[in-house]
């Protein structure tokens, strides 16, 4: 579905927190619900496995734009 769109990166779907806990991204039992979620991030990863960009807040409103995230994509070598 994602080629389909058109777009030619990979998305990550971490729905057991995995991912995002060795990443230390858990929101550890959020206030409205309690339960562990994720803290707002964006990453940007080349090819080779190297963040060359992110995002990371614990501000659950603040996300990256658009505009942002297509600038610093790019940006990349």
């Amino acid at each position: 579905m994602l080629r389909k769109a058109g777009y030619t990166f990979t998305f990550l779907s971490d729905p057991k927190l995995e991912t995002i806990g060795r990443y230390d991204l858990v929101h550890a039992q959020e206030l409205a619900s309690g339960k562990d979620i994720s803290r707002p991030a964006e990453f940007l990863i080349d090819p080779s496995g190297t963040v060359r960009w992110r995002m990371v807040t614990e501000n659950f409103f603040v996300i990256a734009r658009p505009e942002q995230v297509l600038e610093a994509a790019k940006a990349l070598p």
